[in-house]
């Protein structure tokens, strides 16, 4: 394989497989066909999930682009039950504050077709739990602070990736992001560079599940095409 430097730094060539019109045309209609049925679910099993598809989809989430490569993210897996119980008691508990006294009824009229309320119980019944963290600094090997760039673009560039991933392994998962977070950092005792994101639920679904029959909008309402 060839090697080029590059201001002092090595790049590799890039290849790709490429595709004819029409076959471009089918293997996006087939992928966009598959990611439609993506839903978020509330209700899951606790039958066991193997490890290994943790691992390679968090891979693949890893492959995210980041602002100059600094890749400002750590992914908390959560199988422990114990850790779990902590973190949905103090889910919950922000929770219940959030829907009794933070939201405005123009919030909580918004969230009545979701379902929703203060009860998290797939925070317990979900095999894995994902914590999200983000990095916006890192300390070198003297304890100097260096920033990292555009962090949470890059984090949620991740996540997108991570809960694309997780659809494509038959899995479903859930963006739950209690506000505030900071119980997460404390219960996972996680460095102060780290910075809870996002959470995420993973498993399967209940034996019987109903989602809202929500209407995503057509490609005429979300995207503007200039030619």
């Amino acid at each position: 394989m060839e090697i080029k430097e590059i201001n002092g730094f090595e790049h590799i060539p890039y290849s790709h497989v490429h595709y004819g019109p029409e076959e471009m045309v089918e293997r996006s209609q087939k992928f966009y066909d598959w990611m439609e049925t993506r839903r978020s679910v509330r209700d899951f099993s606790d039958k066991p999930v193997p490890k290994e598809v943790i691992e390679n989809i968090l891979k693949s989430a890893s492959t995210a682009p980041s602002g100059a490569h600094k890749q400002p993210w750590t992914f908390c897996v959560v199988s422990n039950r114990e850790i779990k119980k902590q973190i949905r008691e103090a889910a919950e508990k922000e929770e219940y504050e959030s829907y009794t006294k933070r939201m405005s009824e123009e919030w909580l009229n918004d969230l009545k077709p979701m379902a929703t309320d203060w009860h998290k119980p797939f925070l317990e019944t979900a095999p894995y739990l994902i914590i999200v963290m983000k990095r916006p600094f890192e300390y070198d090997s003297e304890g100097k602070k260096h920033q990292n760039y555009y962090v949470n673009e890059s984090v949620g560039l991740a996540a997108g990736m991570l809960i694309t991933a997780i659809h494509d392994a038959g899995l479903v998962t859930l963006t739950h992001t209690p506000s505030p977070m900071n119980f997460l950092q404390k219960i996972l005792e996680r460095p102060d560079n780290e910075r809870p994101f996002l959470l995420l639920p993973v498993g399967y679904e209940a034996d019987e599940v109903f989602v809202p029959n929500n209407r995503r909008k057509s490609l005429d309402e979300m995207a503007v095409f200039y030619e």
